[in-house]
């Protein structure tokens, strides 16, 4: 089958383990795009922290964002908005003061910033290892302004109480709480997700589901694979999300990426 689009999450899936892309990967994507093929990365990434592995496989175009709230196109002008999914922040106060009295972490943001109100050196080194400098203010809830996701980081098992809590509070109220990490919690618009992100970028291109191929590691990576004729779920993936793809390749230390597009598009 010939696919004409390639949807790539970033983080676990694209990049090792030490987020780094390899150069064999590098060039198999490059090969297959000069093929007429797009790459789509769909991460759960800000842009700013996207462009830099769109740029480092010598791309331009389009990436899907913020796990499908924020879709932007990159190109030599810069970076322009094509698509969002936003809410208000006062949608997110009771979740804000929990995390609040709690003492977990989380930032806020919009299509192109992040905001936090503090962060220790663990926090720091979370964000420089994925390319972020967020934003500082005194408190979130005074940004009025609209924005795409909050992001909970913690430990495993302080997040698995935190689901377990708002689930039967039901402090998310009408946004959709999404477990996009081991260690992060993400709350959106509940219209926002890879998935139909996806679709709506393919019905722009005038591409076909059936035409698309996705790869991906982790719950939010779900919808993005079931919209694709052909969801491919990495080897380090959790049970559930392989279950859930229509084919398995190598983990994203063993090039799964490469491995997949030179197996189904060449």
């Amino acid at each position: 089958m010939n696919y004409r689009l390639i949807a790539l999450d970033v983080d676990g899936t694209l990049l090792n383990d030490h987020h780094e892309l390899t150069d064999q990967t590098i060039e198999t994507i490059q090969e297959v795009h000069d093929q007429g093929c797009h790459i789509v990365l769909c991460t759960g990434r800000a842009p700013a922290s996207t462009l830099p592995i769109l740029e480092q496989l010598g791309l331009e175009g389009t990436m899907i964002t913020h796990n499908g709230a924020v879709t932007v196109h990159a190109d030599e002008r810069g970076q322009s908005l094509v698509n969002e999914f936003s809410f208000e922040i006062s949608e997110i106060e009771s979740m804000l003061a929990y995390a609040r009295r709690e003492g977990i972490h989380f930032d806020v943001c919009t299509a192109f910033n992040m905001y936090i109100e503090r962060a220790g050196e663990y926090e720091k080194l979370m964000y420089q290892k994925f390319l972020i400098n967020p934003k500082l203010v005194t408190s979130v809830s005074e940004l009025g302004v609209p924005i795409v996701k909050f992001t909970l980081f913690a430990q495993p098992d302080v997040l698995d109480r935190v689901q377990l809590d708002w689930e039967a509070q039901k402090l998310y109220g009408n946004l959709r709480m999404i477990r996009s990490g081991d260690l992060f919690i993400d709350v959106m618009n509940p219209a926002a997700n890879k998935g139909n992100a996806l679709k709506a970028l393919a019905a722009t291109l005038e591409i076909e589901a059936s035409e698309v191929m996705a790869i991906g590691n982790y719950y939010n990576d779900l919808e993005m694979m079931d919209f694709a004729g052909l969801g491919i779920a990495v080897a380090n993936s959790p049970d559930a999300v392989k279950e859930a793809a229509d084919a398995v390749t190598s983990s994203n230390n063993d090039e799964g990426v490469h491995e997949a597009i030179r197996k189904y598009c060449f």
